[in-house]
């Protein structure tokens, strides 16, 4: 469902299952951030609000500047907003990350430690959870199986491919066990082929965890590909511009997905109405 204010102001979005009244797992309620202060403030974010359900993927794209990892960083506490709220479950999101919550970043070379072997790496957010020695342990393996990594725990970062190293990122998220998975440009550093690789790593991987999944992306061929919505941020400050539903069904594969004329029209759809 989707409505606008009389004054023509910014579009206030549900999902399918009208999530706020249900108790979507993630709620942005008004969302505002301005940087700087006084006449020197520069306001980014003018009223956002969306809601996603549990187990939904959905991504968010817009313009260069329009406030992409701006809104997912409120949503991780890394950000406090201006005004507004956000909710993760029950959780009032204040200035931390909420307890079930993960992120992925864009820039794997340094969200990974050198020094650190990749095992190393991935159980570093379980030491300050007070996660067990041994459960560590076992949650590393596990999650470094999930990504097909589970020969380099011995390695160290540098020793690892692009891709793989974004995998080692995606695999602490994932031994973190969260309900929530954040991602900002997770694949905007590695080549074509391994970008499709993960994607249908993640895609399964979302499955398999049952988790809800929110992606900053600029890549309109990944958002309509692994997403249920497509969330279009648009205008100056920036505000929920559009939703778009994307009926692919659940399994969807690189050749035939991206072949179906379904996929071209989402395509086409979303593009425009980030130009626009």
């Amino acid at each position: 469902m989707a409505s606008a204010d009389a004054g023509g102001g910014h579009v206030t979005l549900e999902s399918p299952a009208e999530a706020v009244a249900a108790g979507g797992h993630v709620r942005v309620r008004g969302l505002h951030r301005a940087f700087g202060s006084g006449t020197a403030a520069r306001t980014v974010l003018g009223c956002v609000d969306f809601a996603v359900s549990s187990g939904e993927y959905v991504s968010i794209v817009g313009p260069s500047g329009s406030g992409k990892t701006t809104v997912l960083r409120c949503i991780a506490g890394l950000l406090t907003p201006t005004a507004g709220e956000i909710h993760v479950g029950d959780e009032r999101v204040a200035a931390e990350t909420p307890a079930n919550l993960a992120v992925v970043f864009q820039d794997y070379s340094r969200s990974l430690l050198p020094w650190l072997s990749i095992a190393g790496n991935v159980v570093l957010p379980l030491r300050g959870k007070g996660v067990p020695a041994a459960e560590r342990r076992l949650r590393a393996d596990e999650a470094l199986q999930a990504v097909g990594l589970g020969h380099t725990r011995r390695q160290y970062p540098w020793q690892l491919s692009g891709g793989m190293q974004q995998r080692v990122a995606i695999a602490r998220a994932l031994a973190y066990r969260p309900q929530v998975l954040l991602m900002d440009e997770p694949f905007a550093s590695v080549d074509a082929q391994t970008r499709a690789d993960l994607e249908d790593l993640v895609l399964s991987l979302k499955k398999k965890y049952a988790m809800t999944v929110i992606s900053v992306t600029h890549d309109i061929d990944e958002a309509v590909y692994m997403s249920d919505r497509v969330i279009v941020l648009g205008g100056s400050p920036a505000s929920v511009a559009e939703c778009v539903e994307v009926d692919l069904g659940v399994d969807r594969d690189q050749i035939t997905t991206k072949s179906d004329p379904r996929f071209a029209r989402l395509r086409a759809r979303v593009l425009r109405e980030v130009r626009h």
